[in-house]
């Protein structure tokens, strides 16, 4: 599965550009089937060779922070299945995705 699709990137805002939205809008959702993480990407830049981006991470613990494409493309979970894009996730407020 292709984690970051030309259109993900294209309609990505870039990293810093909602800092001050007080209900960003997350474009774009992952996750781990066997492990019970979840990011959700509110922005994203090129960074050299990888893509960085901002968002909501709902793992051990929920956190704002970066976390990169490189990143995903190595996590497995329980049962080493790797990061997948939710296909049928729509952009939508944060305020709307933490309900």
């Amino acid at each position: 599965m292709q984690l970051l699709t030309k259109e993900i990137r294209a309609r990505l805002p870039s990293l810093g550009s909602q800092k001050i939205a007080e209900d960003p809008i997350v474009h774009v959702k992952f996750f781990t089937p066997d492990a019970g993480w979840t990011w959700y990407a509110t922005e994203g830049s090129p960074d050299g060779d990888d893509f960085v981006f901002f968002g909501y991470v709902q793992g051990i613990e929920a956190e704002w922070g970066t976390f990169s494409l490189s990143e995903l493309r190595r996590i497995r979970g329980a049962l080493g299945l790797p990061v997948e894009r939710d296909l049928h996730f729509r952009p939508r407020p944060v305020s709307q995705v933490m309900q």
